[in-house]
């Protein structure tokens, strides 16, 4: 089992619910949805990833909306840094089971907005840089 650093866990977490929360407050909606098909579709990853994932209160970035947006992506390509040296079966199937849950959010109120779609896309591009 891969062993994670505090800093390195906390980066994977605020990565995985920042872009949740990218997408979900893109535009309004029903936020008790969204956050429970993020939940939901946090299946999408490996056992060990949930458990890091669940392990503590994730941290969002502090300050505007553009400095939390900035956080968020940066932590998104921080954490593909971490897990290509650490657990690059992980780095393998982590973008996907990013996107899977932008996607669940997004689409948890019967419809993608544009500005979903462009925080969905902005993800993508972190995951891939």
């Amino acid at each position: 089992m891969t062993v994670y650093t505090d800093e390195e866990s906390r980066t994977l977490r605020t990565a995985v619910f920042g872009a949740m929360v990218l997408v979900s407050t893109a535009e309004p909606g029903a936020l008790d949805e969204e956050s429970h098909a993020g939940i939901r579709a946090m299946a999408t990853f490996s056992p060990h990833l949930r458990h890091l994932l669940g392990a503590a209160r994730p941290e969002l970035p502090a300050g505007t909306t553009t400095d939390v947006e900035n956080g968020v992506l940066e932590a998104l390509q921080n954490s593909m840094a971490i897990l290509a040296t650490k657990a690059p079966q992980e780095a393998t199937t982590f973008p996907t089971a990013v996107l899977a849950i932008c996607n669940e959010v997004a689409a948890a109120d019967g419809q993608v907005g544009q500005a979903e779609h462009e925080a969905v896309t902005k993800i993508r591009a972190a995951l891939t840089r």
